[in-house]
C-alpha cells in the first residue's frame, strides 16, 4: 500500500532552512520513484526533484539547485527535502509523490496532503 505523510513545513525568514520529511511505506520505496512538488495559490503546480532507486536525485527546477537536497533512508522508509538559503517564491505547499520512473514528465501516481512552507520576514 502506497504510503506518504508530508511533515516540517512552516514559517520561516529568507535564508532561513528547514528540512521536508516524507514518511513512507516498504511497499512505495521498493516499487516506486519518489518525487516532491510544490504548489503556491494561483499558481501550476511544479516539480522539484525525484529519486529512484539509483537514490541519486534528479532536481527538475533551476531555481531549487544548490540550495535543496533530497535524500531517502529506506531503513526508516523516510524521504527527505532539506531546503537552504529559503526564498519568499519558495512559499507553497509541498508534496511527496509517486513516479512510475524519476522524470520530470512522467506523472505523479500518488501524493500525500502536504506540509505548508511559508518564507516571509
Amino acid at each position: 500500500q502506497v504510503q506518504l505523510v508530508e511533515s516540517g513545513g512552516g514559517l520561516v525568514q529568507p535564508g532561513g532552512s528547514l528540512r521536508l520529511s516524507c514518511a513512507t511505506s516498504s511497499f512505495t520505496l521498493d516499487y516506486h520513484s519518489i518525487a516532491w512538488f510544490r504548489q503556491a495559490p494561483g499558481k501550476e503546480r511544479e516539480g522539484i526533484a525525484c529519486m529512484g532507486s539509483s537514490r541519486t536525485p534528479t532536481y527538475h527546477l533551476e531555481s531549487v539547485k544548490g540550495r535543496f537536497t533530497m535524500s531517502r533512508d529506506n531503513r526508516k522508509k523516510m524521504v527527505y527535502l532539506q531546503m537552504n538559503n529559503l526564498k519568499p517564491e519558495d512559499t507553497g505547499r509541498y508534496h511527496c509523490a509517486t513516479q512510475n520512473m524519476c522524470s520530470a514528465s512522467a506523472p505523479f501516481l500518488a501524493w500525500g496532503e502536504g506540509t505548508e512552507v511559508t518564507v516571509s520576514s
